[in-house]
């Protein structure tokens, strides 16, 4: 049974972070997974679990604290004009999470096209601000129950660097933090973009439910296959 690592502070790393234990000596692959606002890095451990063995997964803390044990990486309020986000915070902890990621990568010499970001509501936003403004980081990411921030729009990469990218869009039609209508909108925005990706819409509310579980763990292992690979010859 796989079990969470103390707290890591080491400061060679730009966030606080937990690994899932026993770790692979040799990781063939990295996985960062992305708690979401108000929740901490335990949340997604259940999710990493069921992951192949020789990939190393890490969860990191998200770098504001809200309370106790509850943490995000950038504020929001829900209103009736939609999410109304602190646009500073959320760019901040994109550009942290890069590097981060980049730290993880040298330390345990696994190469980006073998790095999946992924992340449950906000921690599904950042993931996609990650790959889609730095393409070369991760070969992967995965936004469940999120939503792609409209004000990444001017950062986004372009289309030959977001070519080697493949996305997983996840979520609920009867959310009601964030309606469904973000996703199909990811999709589409994605789609002229030109990134290949999935999306999959479950009969939920903002939950990261059983089959939604199952079928990014699926999404995720058929990345292992390097004929899956965006640009791999068919």
């Amino acid at each position: 049974m796989k079990t969470l690592s103390p707290l890591s502070t080491d400061p060679a790393f730009a966030l606080a972070f937990r690994t899932l234990q026993p770790a692979p000596s040799k990781p063939t692959s990295l996985l960062v997974l992305l708690h979401g606002v108000g929740g901490n890095e335990g949340n997604l451990a259940a999710l990493g679990a069921e992951t192949s063995g020789d990939t190393l997964v890490v969860l990191p803390r998200g770098p504001i604290t809200l309370g106790p044990q509850a943490f995000g990486w950038f504020r929001v309020v829900f209103s009736s004009q939609g999410p109304q986000i602190v646009a500073s915070e959320a760019d901040a902890s994109r550009r942290t999470l890069i590097d981060f990621i980049g730290q993880l990568q040298h330390a345990h010499g696994v190469d980006a096209a073998h790095t999946v970001v992924a992340g449950f509501s906000q921690g599904g936003i950042l993931s996609a601000s990650v790959a889609l403004t730095a393409p070369e980081r991760v070969g992967g990411f995965a936004v469940l129950a999120g939503r792609i921030l409209p004000e990444l729009e001017p950062q986004l990469a372009e289309a030959p660097r977001l070519s080697t990218l493949r996305g997983y869009v996840a979520h609920g039609r009867y959310d009601d933090k964030l309606p469904v209508s973000w996703a199909q909108r990811a999709d589409d925005w994605l789609t002229r973009l030109g990134v290949a990706h999935e999306t999959k819409l479950y009969p939920t509310g903002h939950e990261l439910g059983a089959a939604m579980r199952a079928d990014f763990l699926a999404w995720l292992a058929r990345g292992d296959q390097p004929w899956n690979r965006p640009g791999a010859r068919q």
